[in-house]
């Protein structure tokens, strides 16, 4: 059974960090890109980043570029995302992802065509 198995999110204050773990299972690990979005109610799907697991390449969009970490465990088949210095506006649902790179990478720019395997939703709330 393919899995995209995520945790963390929750509540966390401004200024603090916030860590989402992603676990993939029933499907080749270093055949896919995998990361992270994110959507507020009212406004579209938004990338923020993901690795190329054939290359181990990483990408971030604009927004949280200089305070986010995105890295892989191989032995776990776990992608893990770390933000910093949160803001209110990052406030919103957050879910991991896996498909091809070309994929990812229009999807970061804003034209997003779909992923083959979605996580749980969770709820990452950053109270002022």
């Amino acid at each position: 059974e393919v899995q995209l198995q995520a945790s963390g999110g929750g509540l966390v204050q401004a200024g603090g960090s916030l860590r989402l773990s992603c676990r993939a299972s029933g499907f080749t690990f270093d055949d896919y890109a995998i990361g992270w979005f994110r959507q507020v109610p009212g406004k579209e799907r938004e990338g923020v980043s993901y690795i190329n697991k054939n290359d181990g390449k990483t990408y971030y969009a604009d927004f949280v570029k200089d305070r986010c970490t995105i890295s892989s465990d191989d032995a776990e088949n776990t992608v893990v995302l770390e933000v910093t210095s949160l803001k209110p506006e990052d406030t919103a649902v957050y879910a991991c992802a896996a498909g091809p790179g070309a994929r990812w990478h229009w999807a970061m720019t804003g034209y997003y065509d779909g992923m083959d395997y979605w996580g749980k939703e969770t709820q990452v709330t950053v109270s002022s």
